[in-house]
């Protein structure tokens, strides 16, 4: 079995799950995590005390020197576009965190290189791995629901993810762009069905109080090609004492039926734990740490399925498979669809009107 050597192009607040993930893709020589990259000297240090790999501050010359079969970008939004067409150019595979870029065009120019260099291109949207809307998406694909007409989204973060986790590049950003795509994508993903207008709205104030100049909050409204409309609610400032870092669920009604998805609360509970002083309410599903037989520290759930996909794609490739012999992923193309929706929900802000897709 092919065995992709792997770099990663950010290795801050998610990064650390990209080294988690490719760290124990080695033990089973699925993947080998070769070099990481970051502009952060003193963060590389940190890593390097936990992980093994080689470290650089220039993605550039990770590329020349180093014999990669794939890198995970993991940079703020607005950073994603010159690194995979880096990557692309220098014929290596590449997953990029969500959004692909924050403009069409960027878009289009990074998945137009990667077909160019015949490179796989992959998005990490990973709410697609999660069990229970795949769960959704089975009922919807087998007509439980009849024809989906409407339906409600929201994410929402506490305050502590634009204030402290990013400060530096919030304001290049929006709730719309770090929470907003995983929703706009996730409704694609179950509905089968890309977004043509959109409408939206939002608030400002609590975050420039703090310095930092974006949108409080969004809320959008999106007319799909199938008909259905979907309002999604994204925020990033619920107060520090809610319950969880990130609040988020999706329900869909259709002529036949309905489903609803808590995606946040998935019924574990700490309280008056040393690292958790309130009440608090965990997402398992997402991320969850074990020890395997031999005492390793392994970690599992969508957040990790989606980024090991990458790697397990690379591997089909190197062992002679072609994109088209990949199946179901979601792709550059996919990218510029969820970056459509939220470049017109943030042309909406600004007009105010509807915007067409």
């Amino acid at each position: 079995m092919a065995t992709a050597r792997i770099g990663i192009v950010g290795i801050g607040t998610f990064g650390i799950n990209h080294l988690r993930c490719f760290r124990q893709m080695g033990y089973s020589r699925e993947a080998e995590l070769v070099a990481a990259c970051d502009t952060n000297e003193a963060l590389l240090e940190q890593r390097l005390q936990e992980f093994s790999f080689k470290p650089y501050t220039d993605y550039q010359e990770m590329l020349e020197k180093e014999n990669l079969d794939g890198v995970t970008v993991v940079t703020p939004d607005p950073f994603h576009h010159d690194i995979v067409l880096d990557a692309a150019a220098a014929g290596v595979h590449v997953l990029s965190e969500k959004p692909l870029d924050v403009t069409v065009e960027g878009c289009l120019e990074m998945t137009e290189a990667c077909a160019q260099a015949g490179v796989l291109l992959m998005v990490d949207f990973h709410k697609r791995y999660d069990e229970y809307h795949l769960a959704m998406r089975d009922k919807i694909a087998t007509g439980d629901l009849g024809e989906i007409q409407y339906g409600y989204a929201h994410m929402e973060d506490r305050l502590e993810v634009p204030r402290d986790w990013f400060p530096g590049w919030a304001g290049k950003s929006s709730p719309a762009w770090f929470l907003g795509v995983h929703f706009y994508d996730l409704a694609r993903f179950l509905i089968g069905a890309n977004g043509v207008a959109v409408w939206a709205t939002g608030a400002k104030g609590r975050l420039r109080s703090l310095g930092v100049d974006t949108w409080d909050s969004v809320s959008a409204k999106v007319l799909f090609d199938n008909g259905a409309t979907v309002a999604f609610d994204t925020s990033w400032i619920l107060p520090d004492g809610f319950e969880a870092v990130v609040n988020q669920g999706l329900r869909l009604v259709g002529t036949k039926g309905m489903l609803e998805c808590d995606s946040q609360d998935r019924g574990t509970l700490t309280c008056c734990a040393k690292d958790t002083p309130m009440l608090q309410t965990h997402n398992k599903s997402f991320l969850r740490r074990r020890t395997d037989k031999y005492g390793r520290k392994v970690w599992e759930g969508y957040g990790m399925t989606s980024i090991a996909d990458f790697a397990l794609n690379v591997n089909q490739l190197l062992e002679g498979k072609s994109l088209a012999d990949l199946g179901d992923y979601p792709s550059g193309t996919d990218g510029i669809e969820a970056t459509k929706i939220a470049a017109g929900v943030h042309q909406s802000l600004e007009t105010g009107g509807i915007v067409e897709l």
